[in-house]
């Protein structure tokens, strides 16, 4: 039986941890590289790291991070946000990366996820989708590809651009398009439920990983344990991802993992 995955995000901006409520008001969160060492003694099974502002100042301050994190951590680590071509993947696998995560840079230049996983293989290639639910009588711009437009029955549109930019593209579409390209993984987050700590979106979640065979990580919602057992089992996820309730010391992953566990939820422990 696949162990399901806890995984804290830590959303990094000038080289520092933030966390914010639907992508806005972020407030101080702490120092990426202790916040990293206390998941890893805490038992998390890996760490995504997102520059949220990835300016190329940032990109290189996220450098600097990756490679004083991954100095002092032994689980796999994520790293997306101003990836935008072969150079910066391959800058933050040898910073000490094990997966990077492209968003809008897989939107706009879709050849380079399947160029990053003829190269460095699809296991190191993490697509992330956000979406935001369709509203009804809502204008969507037109996508590159029209086989990839919203679809008003299934009800998600992707955003790029940290949440700023609609795309016209239907998030369950695009996560079997970006799978097709090579994609190991997605990371999927709700723009609706980011921060808000009443859930995840369980129906988007289950959509998405219902429509691939790749791992689905679930990003956006998390309050509780019970959001977390109820992502893994109504959601359908391989994993989920949560910042406030670990930041902020709701709950220590140890307590997490007891409790899924508890619950009939396979966990490495």
């Amino acid at each position: 039986v696949l162990t399901r995955r806890i995984i804290p995000c830590l959303d990094v901006d000038a080289g520092r941890v933030v966390k914010g409520t639907s992508f806005v008001n972020l407030r101080d969160a702490g120092d990426p590289a202790e916040l990293a060492a206390r998941y890893d003694l805490e038992g998390a099974d890996e760490l995504v790291f997102l520059d949220i502002t990835a300016s190329s100042d940032s990109r290189n301050t996220m450098v600097d991070v990756v490679r004083s994190v991954s100095e002092q951590v032994f689980i796999p680590l994520t790293v997306g946000g101003g990836i935008r071509s072969l150079e910066d993947v391959r800058r933050m696998l040898n910073a000490g990366a094990d997966k990077v995560s492209v968003n809008t840079a897989a939107i706009n230049t879709p050849e380079l996820v399947s160029q990053g996983a003829g190269q460095f293989g699809s296991q190191c290639i993490v697509t992330a989708i956000d979406a935001r639910r369709v509203e009804p009588g809502e204008e969507f711009p037109a996508p590159k590809d029209p086989s990839l437009a919203v679809d008003l029955n299934s009800g998600w549109q992707v955003f790029t651009h940290g949440g700023r930019n609609p795309t016209g593209l239907d998030a369950v579409k695009w996560a079997r398009r970006t799978v097709a390209l090579g994609s190991g993984e997605i990371l999927l987050t709700s723009m609706d439920e980011d921060g808000q700590q009443d859930g995840y979106d369980l129906p988007l979640t289950r959509a998405i990983s219902r429509a691939v065979p790749v791992p689905v990580i679930a990003s956006g919602g998390a309050g509780t344990l019970e959001h977390l057992h109820h992502a893994f089992t109504d959601g359908e996820a391989d994993a989920v991802l949560a910042a406030s309730i670990f930041h902020f010391g709701t709950y220590s992953i140890a307590q997490a993992k007891e409790y899924l566990a508890a619950c009939g939820v396979p966990m490495r422990i």
